[in-house]
């Protein structure tokens, strides 16, 4: 007899990657904060996100750092952001890669492993470090959905673009933009839970499109 994990033991790995650097202190800051707390109500308020989706916040600065790793909805405490330093996102995506890796539960020809995840990455600026490797190793793994956020004037989406091929831009990085982008990555991870648990299949879905009323828009 196979020790296969069920049906309702397949997880949505989500990651959240995000930029701490000093360019988002003050108001930039508070808001993703503010957005994460709404974001952990919602989903914690989903039957569907409650039976699947399992949660990681990754930050990076002078240094990246799993501030939470993989947790289920309904353990998951709200981390300290604390900002700091220069903007290492190739530390940050390297950081993410180690803990997919480590983390998801992988299909064998006994076990069927956990869903493809979902990895938000936002950024408000531009690279310090050495990013271009990793988003070269992003790309060949194939995670599943990657976003990436490209926020406010100051970031530039060009790196963003060598990362995934789905990338959006926020107008600015006011509480308002920045709740909106929060709620918006909160609504695709409830479609993305309620899909699987519709169909059973964890091949990459269509998430919503951004508000483009909120100053959110999808970088072509």
């Amino acid at each position: 007899m196979t020790d296969e994990i069920g049906a309702g033991d397949r997880r949505l790995p989500v990651y959240l990657v995000l930029d701490t650097s000093y360019s988002m202190e003050g108001e930039a800051i508070e808001a993703v904060r503010m957005g994460l707390r709404a974001l952990l109500s919602d989903l914690q308020g989903d039957p569907h996100a409650l039976e699947t989706c399992w949660l990681s916040v990754i930050t990076f600065d002078e240094t990246a750092k799993q501030l939470v790793p993989l947790t289920e909805i309904d353990q998951f405490n709200e981390p300290d952001l604390v900002v700091n330093g220069r903007t290492s996102l190739g530390a940050g995506l390297e950081l993410m890669l180690d803990c997919t890796e480590k983390e998801i539960r992988k299909t064998t020809p006994d076990i069927k492993g956990d869903y493809k995840p979902l990895v938000f990455i936002m950024t408000d600026g531009y690279p310090t470090d050495s990013w271009e490797q990793a988003a070269d190793k992003v790309k060949k793994r194939r995670l599943g959905n990657v976003i990436a956020c490209a926020a406010g004037p100051d970031a530039d989406d060009k790196p963003l673009k060598q990362i995934t091929e789905v990338v959006i831009r926020l107008q600015d990085c006011s509480a308002g933009t920045l709740g909106a982008f929060m709620a918006w990555v909160s609504d695709s991870i409830k479609m993305t839970s309620e899909k699987i648990a519709d169909s059973g299949d964890g091949a990459p879905i269509n998430i919503p499109p951004p508000p483009a009323d909120k100053g959110i828009v999808i970088v072509p």
